[in-house]
């Protein structure tokens, strides 16, 4: 690591920052509504994204900063093991081509803004909402705050802010200055500004991986060497391997799979999905996302030449940074650099304005001020899109990375939970509304509990996310055995529901309503349900 700033690789990730600060503010006039005072407009777009923006949009969302920088990571420190993220973005775009379509229909016919609107729509239960809503931004938060953790590898690795020894302000004044800029062009523009700017930061991804997966395994010798290299390293520590081990088997299948169901679980994958101008938009994305598992599966790759091209750093997540800046030339290490800090501008701000919408929707309307107006509602989730990431900075500056990490890896538990509530309101109503709100609870509270008992070599709880399965004996993620008990909950309780005739609430929607498009005759978006009848 350079003891000084490195100049050159500075100077162009300032430029690229510059240019799409400037893009971020003139968002704001782009595709403009005449009346930008509600949250279709700066929550959604105005739902006005075609099939690139809205592929780039998702690309941003969902392949951030910390996907460029954790991805190769772990596979930098263990191995193979890391590679479940290649099949688990594999497995996702099946699966959502069944249930996204759906949810964007329903979503435009009633002008539901989140998924807790679906569920309360659906289910005629503002607690079953609220349960959503509060597992959405709670997973969100420490995911905004990875998105920073990865913009503060990269100045670390370019010599910014100083040494160990700086005074604190002094060191984090360049992140301070990026987390002031995404919340100002955040606050004005909306969801435009991420869906300009994410056009700029997967362009740089593309142009980075492609020229890192030539150039540097010609520098390292060759892949055979790299691999090579790779084995050695792992055969002498003991730790991961290029193949997962009989006993990590389990945990690479289960982890793939529960990280598949709970992708579009989170907030901001539904942000994006329903800024789209139509319902052949989402399938559209749905066949040509998996471009990008070609791109992550080509990243995950850089964690083996990290460790030919002899990077040693104490924590991973340099890995990559470091790598690029051993490399590549300053000018193009710059534009690496400038790669993953834009990738993480991108999606921190999808995800603070997605946060925002549930509270002020399913929280602030639908339990403080039911009669809000658009204008109100546009303000109150402005300002909170601000709170949350002033909490994902302080996170990020007063703690530990490591515990941003398993806050996050907590996230992906909990989030898993809303699945049958979501996605299970897709397709029927047989669910009974408070089994769910059952099944949810005990996945909830059994992930959580689960979690807390796993150690690590440096933390006593939430040390990792995988645990022995109940009654199989290998070791699993914990998120899918949590996902299973809510699922056998809510069976169990949905038939005594039924037995005793438990009241279901209202469901407003109707069949036609999950298969409609924007161009089909006497399709027009209602009110919103705040508004259009909530009381049950």
């Amino acid at each position: 690591m350079n003891d000084g700033v490195n100049g050159v690789a500075l100077a162009v990730f300032i430029f690229f920052f510059v240019l799409v600060t400037a893009m971020g503010f003139l968002a704001a006039r782009w595709r403009r509504a005449a009346n930008d005072q509600s949250l279709d407009e700066w929550g959604l777009g105005g739902r006005s994204f075609g099939t690139w923006v809205t592929w780039f949009l998702l690309g941003g969302d969902l392949y951030t900063a910390y996907t460029f920088v954790a991805v190769p990571a772990a596979i930098y420190a263990a191995g193979a093991a890391g590679f479940f993220a290649v099949p688990y973005t594999i497995l996702v775009y099946p699966l959502i081509f069944t249930f996204l379509p759906r949810l964007w229909s329903v979503s435009h016919k009633h002008g539901y803004v989140t998924t807790s609107d679906f569920v309360r729509g659906r289910f005629g239960s503002k607690g079953l909402s609220l349960a959503v809503a509060v597992t959405g931004i709670l997973a969100t938060m420490p995911y905004i705050a990875l998105q920073l953790v990865g913009i503060q590898a990269v100045l670390d690795v370019m010599g910014v802010g100083g040494g160990e020894d700086t005074n604190w302000f002094i060191k984090d004044l360049p992140l301070l200055i990026a987390f002031g800029v995404l919340a100002a062009y955040t606050y004005s523009s909306g969801l435009r500004a991420p869906a300009l700017i994410a056009f700029v930061k997967d362009t740089l991804i593309y142009i980075v991986i492609a020229v890192a997966i030539i150039y540097i395994p010609i520098k390292l010798g060759g892949f055979d060497d790299i691999f090579a290299a790779a084995g050695d390293k792992f055969d002498e520590s003991g730790k991961g391997g290029l193949v997962p081990d009989h006993g990590g088997q389990w945990t690479y299948a289960t982890l793939a799979l529960g990280s598949a169901l709970a992708l579009f679980m989170y907030p901001h994958s539904i942000t994006a999905t329903l800024s789209s101008r139509s319902r052949e938009v989402i399938r559209r994305n749905t066949t040509i996302l998996p471009l990008y598992s070609l791109m992550l599966g080509l990243l995950a790759l850089l964690g083996f030449m990290a460790i030919a091209a002899g990077v040693k750093v104490e924590n991973g997540q340099l890995a990559i940074p470091q790598l690029f800046e051993n490399m590549f030339p300053d000018w193009f290490a710059g534009v690496a650099f400038a790669a993953i800090g834009i990738g993480a501008l991108v999606p921190a701000a999808i995800m603070s304005i997605a946060a925002a919408n549930l509270f002020t929707r399913n929280i602030y309307k639908d339990f403080i001020k039911p009669d809000a107006t658009p204008a109100q509602e546009t303000k109150v989730s402005k300002l909170t899109s601000l709170l949350v990431k002033v909490g994902a900075l302080v996170f990020v500056l007063g703690m530990d990375k490591t515990v941003a990490i398993n806050f996050q890896l907590l996230g992906g538990i909990w989030i898993l939970q809303t699945f049958p509530a979501l996605v299970g309101g897709l397709f029927t109503r047989w669910f009974h509304r408070w089994a769910l709100l059952g099944g949810w609870a005990v996945g909830m509270v059994y992930g959580t509990v689960a979690a807390y008992g796993v150690a690590s070599p440096t933390q006593k709880h939430f040390g990792g996310s995988s645990e022995e399965i109940p009654g199989i004996g290998e070791i699993g993620y914990i998120g899918l055995t949590a996902f299973v008990l809510n699922v056998v909950v809510t069976v169990v309780l949905t038939f005594a529901m039924r037995a005793l005739k438990a009241p279901d609430g209202v469901d407003e929607t109707k069949p036609g309503d999950y298969t409609a498009d924007a161009g089909d005759p006497g399709v027009e978006v209602e009110l919103p349900p705040a508004t259009a009848g909530t009381s049950h």
